[in-house]
């Protein structure tokens, strides 16, 4: 069965606070939460200016400052022009300045010798706390020791050789190799990809290799690297013109903030290698499977020493984050990156693009993908309607070539060395890139928006004449194939000559789709989201039914009613992330970890239950004079559980699809003798086929909670009947010593002994007519496969009026208002509350029957049978009627039924009781007589002591007016 989840539903739109945690690139495991004391460090932002100092021509630029301990962050007013993120354990030193009156500025000198200078433009008391807070994580940093950390790290990064080796005499060059803070090259350290052995995709000279080295060498002296990396509008053009390829690996991990990420947890890629060396599952068996298909064209993956990187990263992503595992096409990703990153660089990095920036590409479901192609035609029917009209009259589909290039990142679409400049803009400018290239209609989030939408136009007059899928695939491989080609072959003017057509591409994606944002993107998915969830579970429905084993006796509609009632269930009560199998010494290629299907607990199985059967419920109708509803609540009792080990035959203690399908198979479909042997055999516990003296008691528990709300006596009375017949048999069969008689009392039995065989639970069954009725057809009807009521996706609207409708609609404020109108219609004598009983076949109240004894033979009238006299019918809407602020109480005890069957067993008859029949005498003083003969009663009780302290009678008056347990 393939697995089923529910997270798809359990979606929420982030918070602001974490949407300025993936806005600064801060690690996932960071709690950003301004106002908030997180480890008993606060947060805080405050409006300042920033302005870099030394001989850096930049201006000063207002924006927001932001404390989020471990990290110091700043943005701009307009969130694009300017911003950075620090680790506070890279400031070395925090002064405040002298300045004029009503100026407070603090000046932040740096790691690698920068100083920035921040003025703080708030009230002085909100300044002041923003500097003691400051100090005081600066302190906390400190005491951690991170500070120490920064030096070794620092040395891993090729950014640190492109400055010493450059022979600048600059401040911060000077300042950082008298500190000691920075080794020249020969000690360098850096990390780099599989290029630095077997070469970078391209021709240097083409790329310009020592042009790009030059300018960023100029940019990363005066405004930081690595670690301590200033983001101003020069860095952004500097990546749209390309990354060198030795600083390619160290920028994408600075720019998406997996840096972050590798510092604040060195040394755990080995980690998790060592820890799980050995281990199989079915991510490593598709991980085999993929390795050789990665890339192939590249020297590096027809060795074994790139096979092997590239093993390593996937299998470690996949025991990191066990729930997305693996998926197709993360292999082509990790193979790119690896080309320019060591294997720790491209791990770290693997998860941020995973989880952050492309979150659920590469799940099982795949439904990141999918809403993003959802989005991307929306995007083309807005901005291309033309081409989008032509393909939809020729049933063309847009995500056959779409598709591929989200999910590689065009790597697998175009030659490598453009498709690495696209996702250098994808690394700084976010997802939105994508779509603004692929398509020119989109303005959303993901990166590929922006290049999708410039190819759609370039393209635009060749798609217009395509009649089919096969034909756009192939008019995309030309396009991709000509990129490096002029734009403008035939142009006298040379410089229009030297333009390529990926140039091109680039200028049309970022200049005409330039109104492609963020937020268009995050409207268009909000848009769609339910739709695509919506489809999502219908396939997973479709699929797991038809990876069914066997379908049993049901039919394909009746077993997805199964899986729907399941499917709420996940949802109501998730069931508990199952733990990883241990290590495996030895393992073969049919040892491997089986695939992993969806199991639920006994809590989940409760939920469920209570969707199927009537009798796993407690429905209670309420009506208070301004309502009236349903309320449904799950039943807890140990029938419940032991049905849930019952169909647990594999003994995991967890039950999956197959195995409801198969349990619901085995009591819906049976006639009365195989429903008397199910339920024998569900209570019999260690199946030797007899029940004990405990059991037979519990098997009448389970009936009593099952008839709990009938409406009348019969099925107590049949209960209490089944048990007296059950023990008088059952003792009247016991073996006895050899001489004695039957009426001799049988030898005693222990609790816990063979007491009842099937056949004699069988014959005691049917000597009741009520009993016998219920397991012909009333026990399987309560199995009900009913329409599950389609559960709303939980709306992702963020807007004024929708979060304002959450806040007001909410669970919680329901059940106030339910609360307050119940309150009022007890005030008011409306309010009436009854149960709604699992089997409803009786509509009337009845008297107890005497019971008929399987050994005397004395025939007891059926208890089914009705007359005048002993029945009175009620209307279940007159019922509830007459029960005003107040609810049936639930069915006795076993105990307290024993008791009862007691007292209805038909006693010894004596001569008084035939003297004659009263039926015509006269109604006249009969009341008085009455009265008389309860005062001799009186008399009697007051001169006989009943045996009970005063205290126990006070117990025994308390007890009457407690409340029942709930």
């Amino acid at each position: 069965m393939a697995m089923i989840s529910t997270q798809l539903r359990n979606f929420r739109e982030p918070t602001k606070d974490q949407l300025t945690q993936l806005f600064f690139s801060l690690p996932l495991d960071a709690q950003v939460g301004v106002g908030e004391k997180v480890n008993e460090q606060e947060r805080m932002d405050i409006s300042a200016v920033l302005t870099l100092g030394q001989d850096a021509e930049e201006d000063p630029y207002p924006g927001k400052l932001y404390l989020l301990p471990p990290y110091l962050t700043f943005s701009s007013l307009d969130r694009k022009s300017v911003r950075f993120t620090l680790p506070l354990c890279t400031i070395r030193r925090v002064e405040r300045l002298n300045a004029r009156a009503g100026i407070y500025a603090l000046s932040l000198s740096l790691w690698h010798g920068m100083k920035i200078v921040v003025q703080l433009t708030s009230l002085r008391p909100t300044a002041d706390l923003f500097c003691a807070l400051l100090r005081d994580a600066l302190k906390a940093e400190l005491q951690r020791g991170q500070m120490k950390a920064v030096k070794g790290f620092v040395k891993t990064c090729y950014s640190e050789v492109l400055v010493a080796s450059s022979g600048d005499d600059s401040k911060d060059s000077a300042a950082s190799k008298a500190d000691g803070d920075v080794s020249d090259s020969s000690e360098s350290m850096y990390l780099g990809g599989l290029g630095l052995k077997f070469k970078f995709p391209g021709d240097p000279k083409k790329l310009r290799e020592a042009s790009k080295s030059k300018l960023w060498t100029t940019y990363l002296k005066c405004h930081g690297r690595n670690l301590t990396l200033l983001r101003y509008p020069q860095c952004t053009r500097l990546v749209q013109v390309g990354l060198p390829n030795r600083l390619r690996g160290e920028m994408w991990e600075t720019l998406s903030g997996s840096i972050y990420l590798r510092f604040a947890h060195p040394g755990m890629y080995e980690r998790i290698l060592k820890d799980n060396e050995g281990r199989t599952s079915t991510s490593t068996e598709e991980i085999e499977k993929d390795l050789h298909r990665s890339l192939p064209e590249y020297s590096a993956y027809q060795s074994e020493e790139g096979i092997g990187a590239l093993r390593r990263v996937l299998q470690a992503y996949s025991f990191r984050n066990t729930e997305t595992g693996y998926c197709q096409a993360m292999n082509i990703l990790a193979a790119a990156i690896l080309i320019y990153m060591s294997e720790e660089q491209a791990f770290w990095l693997l998860e941020v693009i995973c989880d952050r920036l492309l979150p659920g590409y590469y799940s099982p479901s795949m439904h990141g993908t999918l809403l993003d192609q959802r989005v991307f035609e929306s995007l083309v029917h807005r901005c291309l309607p033309v081409i989008y009209d032509h393909f939809t009259q020729v049933d063309v589909q847009l995500s056959v070539a779409s598709l591929p290039w989200f999910l590689s990142l065009f790597i697998n679409s175009m030659p490598m060395v453009f498709a690495f400049r696209i996702i250098d803009c994808f690394f700084c400018m976010g997802p939105k890139v994508l779509f603004q290239v692929a398509s020119s209609l989109i303005t959303t989030y993901p990166p590929l928006t922006h290049i999708q939408t410039a190819i759609l136009k370039i393209n635009g007059e060749k798609l217009l004449q395509i009649q089919d899928d096969g034909g756009f695939i192939h008019l995309m491989r030309e396009y991709f194939a000509s990129l490096g080609d002029s734009a403008h072959p035939e142009s006298s003017d040379p410089r229009a000559r030297a333009i390529t057509r990926f140039q091109e591409l680039l200028l049309v994606s970022f200049r005409e789709f330039a109104v492609i944002t963020d937020d268009t993107i995050l409207n268009e998915r909000r848009k769609f989201r339910s739709e695509i969830v919506t489809s999502i579970e219908s396939f997973s429905k479709r699929s797991a039914i038809r990876n069914l084993k066997t379908l049993e006796r049901f039919t394909k509609e009746q077993a997805g009613l199964i899986y729907d009632a399941l499917f709420k269930a996940i949802c109501v009560e998730p069931p508990p992330v199952a733990p990883l199998p241990p290590v495996a010494l030895l393992t073969t290629k049919d040892t491997g970890e089986e695939r992993p299907e969806t199991r639920i607990g006994l809590k989940t199985f409760r939920v469920f239950l209570s969707e199927i059967a009537t009798w796993a419920r407690t429905e209670k109708i309420v009506s208070n004079g301004f309502q009236q509803r349903v309320d449904r609540t799950i039943a807890e009792h140990e029938l419940i559980d032991r049905l849930f080990y019952f169909w647990d035959t594999s003994y995991r203690g967890a039950l999956s699809l197959q195995d409801l399908v198969s349990g619901l198979n085995g009591v819906m479909f049976n006639d009365l003798m195989e429903n008397i042997e199910w339920f024998f055999n569900l209570h019999d516990k260690n199946k030797d086929g007899y029940l004990t003296k405990d059991e037979v008691l519990t098997l009448s528990e389970s009936l009593l909670f099952i008839f709990r709300f009938e409406i009348g006596d019969a099925y107590l009375g049949a209960v209490s009947r089944f048990m007296s017949n059950a023990f008088e048999y059952g003792d009247a069969l016991l073996p006895r010593p050899d001489g004695s008689d039957l009426d001799d009392e049988p030898p005693p039995v222990e609790s816990n002994q063979p007491y009842m065989n099937l056949a004699t639970f069988r014959m005691v069954v049917l000597a009741d007519e009520i009993l016998e009725s219920f397991f012909e057809t009333d026990f399987s009807s309560t199995f009900r496969l009913e329409p599950v009521p389609i559960m709303e996706i939980p709306n992702s609207n963020t807007g004024l009026l929708g979060g304002l409708w959450q806040n007001i609609a909410s669970d919680d404020n329901r059940k106030i208002f339910q609360k307050v109108t119940d309150e009022i219609g007890k005030t008011i004598g409306k309010h009436q509350v009854f149960h709604r009983p699992a089997i409803g076949k009786f509509t009337h109240l009845e008297e107890p029957k005497a019971r008929e004894s399987l050994l005397t033979g004395v025939a007891a009238p059926s208890a089914l049978q009705t007359s005048s006299s002993s029945t009175l019918t009620v209307d279940q809407q007159s019922l509830a009627s007459d029960i005003s602020s107040s609810e049936f109480s639930p069915m006795p005890s076993i105990f307290q039924a024993a008791a009862n069957a007691a007292a209805m067993m038909e006693r010894t008859p004596f001569a008084i009781d035939d003297a004659k029949d009263d039926d015509e005498e006269s109604d006249d003083g009969s009341e008085i007589a009455d009265d008389g003969v309860m005062d001799e009663v009186d008399a009697f009780l007051e001169a006989h002591d009943s045996g009970l302290t005063e205290a126990e009678r006070e117990l025994a008056k308390d007890l009457i007016n407690a409340e029942p347990v709930k």
